[in-house]
């Protein structure tokens, strides 16, 4: 623990190392999150949400006290609230030109028909339950955050995650796994169910 709260002490006072080794640890699942999100807007990707957030935490660091675990969540939320402006923005100004179905899936992408793989079956089989579910499990079981990581990025409580854990690894018991979904993707998702996060 000493370790990493001196990691992110040391990446406080502006360490490249220290922040090269806390952006490699958590960008590659800052971005598995954020693509399992819609941003709600066709010209801002999950690459460009996962740039704006790195740029805010470092201006906002100095503010922040804590270890890597709770940097993490922080990090997540700071994603959270750029990625829900992003949405806001494009609702205010209409700029995205595909039509809006009456009710979408919280967090279905678009892919080619007939192309399938473990990390799309993951996307849509999460897009199926109800969002704080489907969010919880994105961070505790795709991303691998823990339960005070995902509360902290979600601006929930311990208890409402592991709550909505629960009720959505019961609801993901009963979905099919579709053959054309690879091995890796879908235990990242179901071989963890009956593991708990820290």
């Amino acid at each position: 623990m000493a370790a990493e709260v001196d990691l992110v002490e040391r990446a406080r006072v502006g360490d490249a190392d220290a922040w090269r080794q806390l952006y490699e640890s958590l960008t590659g699942r800052l971005l598995v999150w954020l693509r399992t999100r819609p941003s709600g807007d066709c010209a801002v990707s999950a690459e460009d949400l996962v740039a704006e957030t790195w740029l805010v935490a470092a201006q906002r660091v100095a503010h922040f006290s804590g270890g890597t675990d709770e940097f993490a969540g922080w990090l997540f939320g700071i994603a959270r609230n750029l990625a829900s402006n992003t949405r806001r923005r494009a609702r205010r100004r209409a700029t995205d030109p595909h039509p809006v179905e009456a009710d979408p899936l919280w967090g279905t992408l678009e892919t080619h028909a007939g192309e399938i793989d473990g990390a799309d079956w993951v996307r849509r089989t999460l897009a199926r339950l109800p969002r704080r579910e489907g969010e919880v499990l994105a961070l505790t079981e795709v991303v691998g955050l823990d339960v005070t990581a995902t509360a902290t990025a979600l601006g929930i409580s311990p208890t409402a995650v592991r709550v909505a854990r629960h009720r959505g690894l019961t609801r993901l018991r009963r979905v099919p796994v579709p053959q054309q979904a690879s091995a890796p993707a879908i235990e990242s998702l179901m071989g963890s169910q009956s593991a708990s996060p820290a």
